[in-house]
């Protein structure tokens, strides 16, 4: 027995944009911030991640990837009003990191201690 997954909702690059576009100007015209799950319901997703799943797919990935850097720049701009933290939230769930990350190169040896050498075991 095969399972069969639901058909595609998309066949092509250009009906997902001229879906996408009208979202994006629907959104302009009500005064909303696009989000990436407005964006997945607007297309018909039942879920964000079957959104994301059409990134892995080659013809769709550079047009998926276009969406969510429109959707992330709108929260960025936000970041510069007053009331951030709904931004930063979302951004954090689009892989923005608020830590500092410290890489060390080097060599790190470790020996006996010269006041070791005149020590013998027993």
């Amino acid at each position: 027995m095969s399972l069969v997954g639901r058909p595609a909702l998309y066949d092509n690059v250009s009906d997902i944009q001229i879906e996408a576009e009208k979202y994006f100007a629907e959104c302009e015209d009500k005064g909303k911030r696009p989000s990436i799950t407005g964006l997945a319901y607007s297309l018909g997703f039942e879920s964000r991640q079957s959104f994301y799943d059409y990134e892995a797919r080659g013809e769709f990935s550079y047009m998926i990837k276009r969406m969510r850097l429109f959707v992330e720049s709108g929260y960025e701009e936000a970041l510069a009003g007053n009331n951030v933290a709904g931004a930063i939230f979302a951004l954090k769930n689009m892989g923005w990191k608020d830590k500092i990350e410290t890489e060390h190169s080097g060599k790190l040896e470790v020996g006996k201690p010269s006041w070791f050498d005149g020590i013998e075991k027993k």
